[in-house]
């Protein structure tokens, strides 16, 4: 499989007033050809689609732009896309069944079911090969917010919202073993500050519950191929793991972040 990763689009930002929508449609058209030249299995999107809670209208028509025309160019192309923590995470969810019927997944928020319980099938999500077959599992976990966490029963000397996390991220882990063929990948998916990140100053900061927490990268299992990361704008492995990764942001979103390559990953 061919995936593409990519996150930070913060659609609809401005710099000292100026908007960014000549520089986002140019990254836009980029990637829908880039997706169409390498002939992409998927495309994973990492969070902060948006750069406000409440986008202008004109970066939500740039996306549904974008959207219609990868699934026009790559009617088998299988795109993800999580809520990061500048997005909403009830108006990423708000199309979710319309965009669903085209392969698009947009999970904005974590959702549960009405015993309390994960709703793991909302953020597990089929990814197929070119001969339509599924061939990998996604753990679309979107940014994670303390109110999605569920903390109780836990060790006092544990940090509530890390070990949070850790369990969250290990229900999605075991629902996805329970699915997975042997011959079938899993990919973690998340927004988050990891534990060794190196930080954009001027744009990101460590996240979590409003928290400064670091996660660490523990909380992916070994048995994972790949995880699409988002939120620090800089492309980075973390701790020095091949496979856990931020792609970065496309374009720069601050001055501090001027001196360095922006880019979107690919990995076959």
């Amino acid at each position: 499989m061919k995936i593409i990763h990519t996150s930070d689009w913060h659609l609809g930002h401005q710099l000292h007033g100026y908007n960014r929508d000549y520089e986002h449609q140019a990254f836009l058209d980029w990637l829908a050809d880039e997706l169409e030249a390498q002939q992409a299995d998927a495309l994973l999107v990492a969070g902060d689609i948006f750069d406000t809670a409440n986008p202008p209208a004109s970066a939500w028509r740039m996306l549904y732009r974008f959207l219609a025309k990868v699934s026009k160019a790559l009617p088998n192309l299988d795109v993800v896309m999580i809520g990061g923590n500048h997005d909403s995470p009830s108006k990423l969810d708000a199309p979710h069944e319309l965009l669903k019927a085209f392969d698009l997944h947009m999970v904005g928020g974590i959702h549960r079911l009405e015993d309390g319980t994960l709703d793991v099938k909302r953020m597990l999500v089929p990814i197929t090969n070119k001969d339509k077959q599924t061939a990998a599992y996604v753990l679309a976990v979107p940014f994670l917010r303390s109110a999605d966490l569920r903390t109780d029963n836990l060790d006092e000397n544990e940090d509530r919202l890390i070990k949070g996390v850790e369990v969250l991220y290990s229900d999605m882990t075991q629902a996805a073993r329970e699915l997975l063929a042997p011959e079938q990948a899993m990919i973690g998916m998340g927004h988050a500050y990891m534990a060794s990140g190196q930080l954009s100053e001027m744009s990101e900061r460590r996240v979590l519950g409003g928290n400064q927490h670091a996660l660490p990268a523990s909380i992916f299992a070994d048995d994972m191929s790949y995880v699409a990361l988002g939120h620090l704008h800089l492309a980075q492995k973390v701790a020095k793991k091949e496979h856990v990764r931020y792609s970065g942001s496309p374009i720069p979103l601050s001055m501090s972040e001027r001196n360095y390559p922006h880019q979107s990953s690919g990995r076959i």
